[in-house]
């Protein structure tokens, strides 16, 4: 079941945006999304919210100024994702460029498992370092912060994520965390690191290090050089774009656009055959996201990390194209596991349940958290899919729908019946556990019980939010351009538009893909239907959107179809 609904629109501030000079299509879609003025529009520097007002920030930049005075030798324990290895990466370059003696390492995800154990501490001691500071974890890792102090390691915690009841003994930057008042709740953990560095630098300065004369003197960096790492940790993490992560964003595109990017990050998109020039948040979070997380989750992101650091575009080059094929290594293994899912959820009725899980003791770990993403999207039921972990353990990733909170749902689980979940974590749409492999059923069980409680049914009803209708003069290639140069994405969503169209035309393209001539207000326009290769109806109602799509050095209209049905 589906429904077409349209974002309703505020009139009024609508008509303030189109008075302060926003072209009207973006005013109204601007308007939809909770905008009313427009600056909230300014993606400038200038309108980023102070660090000031980030807990602890200048008191993690005073410790941090300290040990650089100190020569203190810095670890950075990184998360293995594509936010984890970006924040890994603004670290190592914002610290070396401010003095720091800096190095890293990033947890294997199949020997060390997520975040700042006691495993972790007793790898990363090998490497003696006088503070350990962690990017895109640590917030729970109270028994990994404790094995560091009992080792004479200190710990800086810097991440995103929602704390549990206890936080770690050590000084903490993470805006979810109590009694921080930061605005936005929604920075990336790569926005976390960049926000310290700013407050670092702030604090280096008020020292006078970069005064010309001092011996110790060195240039002050420019920070706005690790905007483009910045933008693709942000956006493939798939934090909420408020405006304060609009501006990281959009500054992180405009270097790119500018070819003013990471040696790494330009061969990125090379070898995805992507043009940077054209950089947008698609680019970021579904083409060069992935084949840094392909690192991550079947292999070592130590891989991802070193092609983001690289400093020459032979070896980014190279280190790319290793990611790049284990992309389509990870690809060739996510499409088996969901044939394999659909084929053991061919044996149930999904619409006779709220929640889906699924366990196959030949299932890849690394690929669990995309297979639960796919089943969401196709059921429209939150997934969570489970491999094999640890001995007698299974590692499950979790994917949620709209209005169910995941990681709330399986706190749930977890104090209602103890034992049930071996540790968990994650925010409202993704979520990682692990249970023991005999308990699977009994978990199954348990997460369907809160799933019926939690979910009202109304929200099992997939819902195509929409724009509404594009008159015949907007339907342009000069609105899909203008489109094309925002930023949208989570919690910003990119705009789909729905109309009555009748299908002139229709063809077969790969046997998989429709390209379809639609007319409508005695207008014809090229439309694709993608992953779908029955015919469709004479007249349909389409959920679509507008693209500039270049072929051969020409640019034209098309209309990528979403979601359709019968006219009739």
């Amino acid at each position: 079941m589906s429904q077409i609904v349209v974002r309703p629109i505020p009139d009024a501030a609508r008509e303030r945006l189109t008075v302060d000079g926003i072209d009207p299509l973006l005013a109204r879609l601007c308007a939809a999304r909770g905008i009313e003025s427009a600056d909230e529009l300014d993606c400038s520097l200038a309108m980023l919210i102070p660090f000031g007002l980030l807990k602890n920030a200048e008191a993690m930049a005073m410790r941090l100024a300290d040990a650089i005075a100190a020569r203190q030798r810095m670890l950075i324990v990184a998360d293995y994702d594509a936010d984890g290895a970006t924040a890994c990466s603004v670290a190592m370059k914002g610290l070396s460029a401010l003095g720091a003696v800096v190095d890293f390492i990033v947890p294997n995800r199949f020997e060390y498992g997520y975040g700042l154990t006691p495993e972790i501490v007793e790898l990363a001691s090998t490497k003696s370092p006088d503070i350990i500071i962690t990017v895109d974890n640590g917030i729970a890792s109270v028994a990994g912060v404790a094995e560091a102090r009992a080792r004479g390691i200190e710990v800086l915690v810097t991440d995103h994520h929602l704390p549990g009841d206890t936080l770690p003994d050590a000084l903490i930057v993470n805006p979810n965390q109590p009694g921080c008042d930061f605005p936005s709740k929604n920075l990336a953990g790569v926005g976390v690191m960049f926000y310290v560095l700013m407050a670092l630098r702030a604090e280096l300065r008020k020292r006078g290090a970069f005064t010309a004369g001092r011996d110790s003197a060195r240039p002050e960096p420019n920070l706005g050089e690790l905007l483009d790492l910045v933008a693709l940790g942000t956006v493939a993490d798939v934090v909420r774009l408020d405006q304060n992560n609009r501006i990281l964003v959009e500054q992180g595109l405009r270097r790119m656009r500018a070819g003013r990017m990471r040696p790494g990050i330009a061969a990125l998109f090379r070898v995805a055959g992507r043009a940077a020039h054209k950089a947008n948040t698609f680019d970021l979070g579904f083409t060069l996201g992935p084949r840094l997380n392909a690192a991550g989750r079947l292999d070592d992101m130590s891989l991802g990390i070193a092609c983001l650091l690289a400093d020459s575009e032979e070896v980014a080059m190279g280190l790319a194209q290793e990611l790049d094929r284990l992309n389509r290594e990870r690809r060739s293994i996510e499409s088996g596991m969901q044939e394999e899912a659909l084929a053991v959820l061919s044996t149930i009725d999904p619409a006779d349940r709220y929640s889906l899980s699924l366990y196959r003791d030949d299932w890849h770990q690394g690929v669990v958290g995309i297979v639960a993403s796919r089943l969401k999207e196709r059921f429209h039921r939150p997934a969570i899919v489970f491999a094999p972990g640890d001995e007698g353990e299974i590692k499950g990733s979790g994917r949620s729908i709209p209005g169910f909170h995941l990681r709330d749902a399986l706190d749930l689980v977890y104090k209602r019946h103890p034992g049930l979940i071996a540790k968990f974590g994650g925010h409202a749409m993704a979520a990682g556990l692990t249970i023991a492999e005999a308990d699977f059923t009994d978990f199954t069980a348990a997460f369907e019980q809160v799933a019926r409680e939690l979910i009202d049914e109304s929200r099992l009803t997939r819902t195509f939010e929409t724009d509404g209708s594009l008159s015949r003069r907007e339907l342009t290639l000069d609105t899909a351009e203008t489109l094309a140069a925002q930023v949208w994405g989570q919690g910003f969503p990119g705009p789909t538009f729905t109309d009555r169209f009748i299908v002139v035309s229709q063809r077969l393209v790969g046997d998989k893909h429709l390209k379809l001539r639609l007319a409508k207000e005695g207008a014809e326009f090229d439309a694709m239907l993608f992953n779908h290769n029955d015919w469709l109806p004479d007249s349909v109602d389409a959920v679509y959107q507008v693209v500039a799509n270049e072929w051969r050095g020409n640019k034209e209209l098309q209309l990528y179809i979403d979601h359709w049905r019968s006219a009739e």
